[in-house]
């Protein structure tokens, strides 16, 4: 099964040994990990720190739709904002479009939990057992999130259209 793993660091020394340590194995006991990004949230943006894609891809759609760049960069756009509880003009008249996405969804959970400063590990693996990621983690002050990548895609696509119809908003705005 495909997952999106977000797994949150304490320190970015934490993260760093995590993302080599995974790297070094993508493929363990029927896990594999096809990409990883690290990112911080710094002056209210999400920061791509380094990320690392695996030989193992496939022609699966849930890989080939670059899953994990659309997350973070719906985490470091505006609706990641919304969802964190940024407020501003380009927001503001916004927040009732906040009821269509799910506020336990993980782009909403993510965009809720990093704060300035935070770093987060986002996982695109295929996993036949999700212990053994969790155990590969484990050893590293890390909390873990996990959820089903094809729900993700459709989050993030979802997300996509908001952040569209924010942006049209903000320029009909400004007519």
């Amino acid at each position: 099964m495909y997952n999106i793993v977000g797994a949150m660091f304490a320190s970015e020394e934490e993260a760093r040994k995590a993302l080599e340590a995974l790297a070094e194995a993508p493929k363990i006991n029927g896990t594999t990990i096809l990409q990883m990004s690290l990112v911080k949230r710094k002056g209210g943006e999400l920061k791509l720190c380094d990320n690392f894609t695996s030989e193992h891809l496939t022609g699966n759609d849930t890989v080939k739709g670059g899953l994990i760049g659309g997350l973070i960069g719906i985490l470091g756009g505006p609706v990641g904002m919304l969802l964190g509880g940024a407020t501003g003009a380009l927001l503001g008249k916004a927040v009732d479009k906040e009821d269509k996405l799910d506020s336990q969804t993980l782009i909403a959970q993510a965009a809720q939990k990093l704060e300035e400063g935070d770093l987060a590990l986002i996982i695109l693996a295929d996993e036949t057992d999700e212990a053994i990621l969790d155990r590969m983690l484990v050893k590293y002050n890390v909390v873990v999130i996990r959820y089903d990548a094809e729900v993700i895609a459709k989050e993030v696509e979802k997300a996509e259209k908001l952040e569209k119809e924010l942006a049209e908003a903000k320029e009909e705005e400004n007519k």
